[in-house]
């Protein structure tokens, strides 16, 4: 566990700007489920100019970015029960039809969020088995087998200061082996063979700086496994 007490050198990036660094890797043309919480931002930090269809599981395809206040219609909404826009050419469907999409492998990526993410890539997202806390399962299940790439989007440590990149994930799985990058407020995490492959750090955090706040040994980008 890091040293709390330690003033760091760096500072970490802010949802928006995660969700930006995230929407910068979506390529033209790719169709895009975004899960409940962090990812639904992604939505608007889409490039301008790049056609990116967003998919909602309960029952649309070519959602839009949130509508301006005052402008929310209360029929129109996303997975999270947020106010969305359309954009044209945009279609709803029933709640089957797009668990069909989802499964059946018609997802070009799905960004969803984690509580925990192993080496090997695989993902718990929907219980921490925390007393109290409310399982949430919903569609990521499906997601995370059935989309071609799965991105995660999460903070990089919990609120006392743990990893949430582990070794082995010791909360319910929501999938095995599925995850392949991973977009922390400290850095993107590449999940590959020769290991997890760290770039994009943010200014002023080194390498060794983040290897020791993740727990785990880190590749550089290029090197040789």
């Amino acid at each position: 566990m890091p040293d709390t007490n330690v003033s760091p050198t760096w500072t970490k990036l802010n949802r928006q700007q995660l969700a930006a660094r995230v929407a910068a890797d979506i390529p033209d043309g790719a169709v895009v489920n975004l899960g409940i919480g962090l990812p639904t931002l992604v939505g608007n930090a889409l490039p301008v100019g790049r056609e990116i269809i967003l998919h909602s599981e309960n029952g649309l395809l070519g959602m839009g970015p949130a509508p301006a206040p005052g402008e929310e219609d209360e029929d129109l909404i996303n997975a999270g029960k947020q106010p969305v826009t359309i954009l044209p050419g945009a279609a709803y469907f029933h709640h089957a039809d797009s668990f069909a999409m989802m499964r059946g492998g018609h997802l070009d990526y799905c960004v969803l969020g984690g509580f925990q993410v192993s080496r090997t890539g695989d993902l718990a997202n929907w219980h921490t088995g925390a007393p109290g806390a409310i399982p949430a399962v919903g569609g990521a299940m499906d997601l995370a087998i059935g989309a071609r790439h799965v991105f995660v989007m999460m903070e990089h440590l919990t609120r006392d200061g743990h990893s949430k990149i582990v070794e082995t994930c010791t909360y319910p799985l929501t999938g095995i082996g599925c995850v392949e990058r991973v977009y922390t407020d400290l850095a993107t995490l590449d999940i590959t063979d020769a290991g997890i492959v760290a770039r994009d750090l943010v200014d002023g955090l080194g390498f060794e700086e983040l290897e020791r706040l993740t727990g785990l040994p880190l590749v550089r980008p290029g090197a040789s496994a």
